[in-house]
């Protein structure tokens, strides 16, 4: 069996022993980086969920194997620049980062133009660190309002990365009470140094790169 497989089944038996309610969080695992080669295994095994931060690099890798196996679903992680955008809609299947309104009527426009709907999450910075993109906890309700009533997105949920060094339990609750109020449900929360506390806040989407291929060179 190839490490990485070996390594997602490790990263679901731990969901299994150290969740209070056995997780139904997707693990997605976090390709950027990494040639198709080390991903093909996990794709062989029949793992659905990837996820790219850079969109070029995504092209390259994905245009082929996304049309070979239909079913794998690509999520963008990373900072998009709106002059990428018409790029990113036909190839991934859901945006995590949407951290703008610039950004927000730049999706709707090509959307509309390619007829191609993605899932998207609204990025939350809710450390209030200014190095980091995001939109203000307090403007998130009417950023959301605004993106699913003018501008036509499909909003399915909020994402979160807490600040470095921080116990992210505190950040992973308030990002569930954001979302309950909006009524949303997924969550994006969650990478490798935390994932089971992200997964016992309720996350839906676990983001997963280190611990599935290894530490980047």
């Amino acid at each position: 069996m190839h490490k990485t497989v070996n390594n997602l089944l490790n990263i679901q038996n731990q969901l299994k022993l150290q969740c209070q309610n056995i997780s139904s969080a997707k693990i997605i695992a976090v390709s950027k980086t990494f040639p198709i080669s080390e991903i093909l295994p996990l794709i062989q095994f029949g793992h659905l969920d990837y996820g790219e931060n850079k969109i070029q690099e995504a092209i390259e890798k994905w245009t082929l194997i996304k049309k070979e196996f239909n079913q794998i679903k690509l999520h963008m992680l990373g900072k998009i620049q709106t002059n990428k955008v018409k790029y990113l809609i036909p190839l991934f299947d859901y945006i995590h980062s949407l951290d703008n309104q610039k950004l927000a009527e730049k999706i709707s426009h090509e959307q509309e133009k390619k007829n191609i709907k993605p899932k998207i999450f609204i990025q939350v910075n809710l450390g209030q660190e200014s190095q980091k993109s995001g939109i203000d906890k307090i403007q998130v309700e009417s950023f959301y309002n605004d993106c699913i009533n003018r501008l036509g997105l499909d909003i399915v949920g909020l994402m979160c990365i807490p600040p470095q060094f921080s116990d992210p339990n505190p950040f992973f609750l308030e990002l569930k009470k954001i979302a309950k109020v909006l009524g949303l449900k997924e969550l994006s929360m969650g990478m490798s140094s935390d994932f089971i506390k992200a997964a016992n806040h309720g996350s839906t989407f676990l983001r997963i790169g280190t611990d599935i291929f290894g530490e980047r060179g």
